[in-house]
């Protein structure tokens, strides 16, 4: 039946085919959507602008800052890459360096052996499991500062370390943890370990639970023992979670402050003055802020280049189960 526009009127029953309905829908719902791209970055606008307010602005200062003398109270005067030729005849410096590196030596390998047997642990079906997750994880939402005071009063003379290294024997006089040049950067790496692993436990278990059971079945059907099953099994399996512990680990490392702002200040004789204290140091205390901006660019620096070997080295490594 036509109609006056020219058009056969539909005369059956029945759903409209999209041929039927024609196209006219289309170009409106592709211009509604192409209409609103910018309605992703309006929800970023507030993140975006304290990201450039906090983050990259202070960067780009510090970038800057790094290449002139500049003492607080006077203008900053340009002096190019002389801070740098500073930094290689300053003898603190490369104490810090060789702390920052000691503290990498002993945090890193603990951090990842010691919150995988916690996290192996915890994994276990038993009753009240989660009360022991939280107790191991405590440490991690304490405060840094409140935890190394905490640990003063354990390293202490009188303190309950020396108490009990006494009792049983183990030292005939108690030791001045924090004030021997021998004892005060292990101490400190005991405080950082303490404190960090806790987080890295729930990385670990985060893997563990992503295993399927089926494969320690298969594995246990085959004979396998517990070690073997954690070898071939467990290991192999944990490998992306391990590169992340490797590399967060490493830069926690590196940048260890608070523990010695509180506990040591540095000493005994520099012998825990690490690069994050020392750039402190240099800005807050000596008010050689240009100086202490051109460390911070080598720490930056130091940690972009571990960033990058860690990535090389774990890519394409990544097993599934």
């Amino acid at each position: 039946m036509a109609t006056s526009a020219g058009t056969t009127e539909r005369t059956t029953a029945g759903p409209i085919t999209p041929r039927e309905r024609g196209t006219t829908s289309r170009p409106r719902r592709k211009a509604h959507l192409h209409g609103k791209w910018y309605t992703p970055w309006l929800f970023l606008v507030p993140t975006l602008v304290l990201l450039a307010v906090f983050f990259a602005w202070p960067a780009f200062s510090a970038v800057q800052l790094a290449f002139f003398d500049y003492r607080v109270v006077s203008p900053p005067t340009w002096v190019g890459v002389d801070n740098f030729r500073r930094m290689a005849e300053d003898p603190r410096f490369f104490s810090a360096l060789t702390n920052s590196g000691l503290f990498m030596i002993g945090m890193v390998p603990l951090l990842v052996a010691l919150p995988l047997l916690l996290a192996l642990l915890v994994n276990l079906p038993l009753r009240a499991i989660k009360v022991f997750r939280l107790i191991y994880y405590l440490p991690v939402v304490t405060s840094m500062v409140v935890v190394a005071i905490a640990w003063n009063y354990v390293f202490h003379e009188r303190g309950v370390l020396n108490w009990l290294l006494t009792s049983l024997g183990l030292f005939d006089k108690p030791v001045q943890f924090l004030l021997d040049t021998g004892w005060a950067l292990p101490a400190l790496v005991a405080v950082e370990v303490w404190k960090s692993a806790g987080y890295y436990m729930m990385i670990y278990l985060a893997g563990l639970q992503s295993i399927p059971a089926s494969l320690y079945e298969a594995a246990r059907v085959d004979g396998a023992t517990a070690r073997q099953r954690l070898v071939h099994v467990t290991v192999p399996l944990l490998r992306p979670y391990l590169a992340v512990v490797v590399v967060l680990a490493t830069m926690d490392a590196v940048q260890v402050f608070t523990s010695v702002f509180v506990m040591t200040k540095g000493g005994p004789q520099d012998h825990t003055m690490t690069l994050g204290y020392y750039i402190y140091d240099k800005a807050f205390h000596e008010f050689d802020v240009g100086y202490a901006n051109a460390i911070g660019l080598v720490l930056w620096a130091i940690l972009i280049i571990i960033s990058l070997v860690s990535y090389r080295v774990t890519r394409g490594k990544v097993t599934t189960p």
